[in-house]
């Protein structure tokens, strides 16, 4: 048995605390929210973002110092724009002993970096190659069920993705190692992007076929991408790529699909993420990613669209248009080059 700190008790921070609880770990779920914490330890419930009764060794804490003291795993799972505060936060607990993962998904608009690679700016006694990211087709209210989830680990350390596999595998939660982080982080980052866009794709009524295209030559997009920052091109064809971009793009889990459905209705940005309630990653990721495409002078005309829809209030439908009426290509042309 392990001690380990999930920060973060959102709705996936929750879920994997189950996984880790199930495999007989002494699990403590940090949430800065002390009213949360009370309610966690007093009903065994996290109501508000995952209704389902928390096994007796997942314990809530409030306190950073006390839930990371003798721990020997720390497992990230707060929201992409909380990353880099919480890491500083965490640094001064942090040993070099410590096995860190982090199972968050989306890019610092401002810097156009991956969370490991703001992780291991704050965290001074990590080696940046030890960390872990986990990534996958993996909606959290499936996995607090026990429902059959496979999801993968990657480090460039294969080791540490090893002793994060151990921690993780049990019968109801298969995981898969990985050497390729760059490819794992874009793959589970940027398929937000395009969930919002199949999300929009139904709200506007456009059917299976325009939604069927839109993840094919989303996932092109991406691949581009993550090629250019040097993933490998396969990782886009695995759990963390293709298998989160349409279970994101296709599911009534998905807060994207709905975020983006709404929006496809007429609904304003901001009173969609009010309605929400929760983080909707793909929206800052969508500004991530077009600045860092045109950074690496990479052609990603579907983020691009989308960037103009949510933050220059387009209109989806003349959008739609304008990508429809583009000049004509060949279809690998755009896996061979950066040319869409």
């Amino acid at each position: 048995m392990s001690k380990i700190v999930v920060l973060g008790a959102g709705s996936w921070g929750t879920a994997l605390s189950i996984v880790l609880a199930d495999n007989n770990h002494e699990v403590r779920l940090w949430s800065h929210k002390e009213q949360q914490v009370n309610t966690i330890n007093q009903t065994h419930k996290n109501e508000k973002y995952l209704n389902i009764e928390l096994p007796k060794n997942v314990i809530a804490y409030s306190d950073l110092e006390t839930a990371i003291s003798g721990a020997e795993a720390i497992v990230m799972v707060v929201p992409s724009s909380a990353i880099r505060e919480v890491s500083k936060k965490i640094n001064p607990y942090i040993n070099k002993e410590l096995l860190v993962i982090h199972a968050t998904k989306g890019i610092e608009p401002e810097s156009s970096k991956r969370v490991s690679q703001i992780m291991s700016e704050e965290l001074s006694s990590i080696n940046s190659d030890d960390i872990v990211v986990l990534s996958g087709p993996s909606h959290a209210e499936e996995v607090g069920l026990r429902m059959p989830t496979t999801v993968t680990v990657a480090s460039s350390n294969i080791k540490q993705a090893e002793k994060a596999q151990h921690l993780f595998f049990n019968e109801s939660f298969r995981v898969y190692t990985s050497d390729d982080v760059i490819g794992v982080e874009l793959g589970g980052a940027l398929k937000n992007i395009i969930a919002l866009g199949a999300g929009m794709s139904d709200g506007l009524n456009f059917g299976d076929n325009a939604k069927a295209a839109l993840i094919t030559r989303g996932l092109a997009e991406i691949t581009r991408l993550g090629v250019s920052l040097g993933a490998n091109p396969l990782s886009f064809l695995g759990l963390s790529g293709v298998g989160d971009l349409i279970v994101t793009s296709t599911s009534k889990h998905s807060r994207n699909w709905r975020a983006g459905n709404l929006i496809g209705k007429g609904h304003s940005l901001d009173s969609v993420l009010d309605e929400m309630g929760m983080v909707v990653e793909g929206v800052r990721t969508t500004k991530a990613a077009y600045l860092f495409s045109i950074q690496q002078n990479v052609e990603m005309p579907i983020t691009h669209a989308l960037y103009e829809i949510l933050y220059n209030n387009a209109d989806p439908k003349e959008i739609v248009e304008q990508l429809m009426t583009r000049a004509k290509k060949d279809e690998l042309d755009s896996y061979k080059n950066n040319n869409e």
